[in-house]
């Protein structure tokens, strides 16, 4: 444990973006989960959830959790996938 008092607010700061990047990064796998199940099974708001999805890539991208080719690599493989069911 750091004994500056600058050092101990960087550590506690730290601590708490770190929870805050997991559960964004958490929600963000979450949604792309969802996605890719609902369009194997071909359900009815596969649609919907593509979308939810690529706005939480987006979200996480301007965060700076993923990087922004990440992003649009991701985005690309779930529009992919979609439209290989719609045709």
């Amino acid at each position: 444990m750091p004994n500056i008092k600058s050092a101990k607010k960087r550590v506690l700061v730290n601590k708490t973006k770190a929870a805050r990047n997991k559960s964004a990064k958490s929600a963000l796998k979450t949604a792309i989960k969802k996605a890719n199940t609902a369009i194997e099974t071909n359900a009815a708001d596969k649609e919907e959830l593509v979308k939810a999805a690529c706005k939480k890539i987006d979200q996480a991208a301007a965060k700076g959790l993923i990087h922004k080719n990440n992003a649009a690599h991701k985005k690309s493989a779930l529009a992919l996938k979609l439209n290989k069911t719609n045709a």
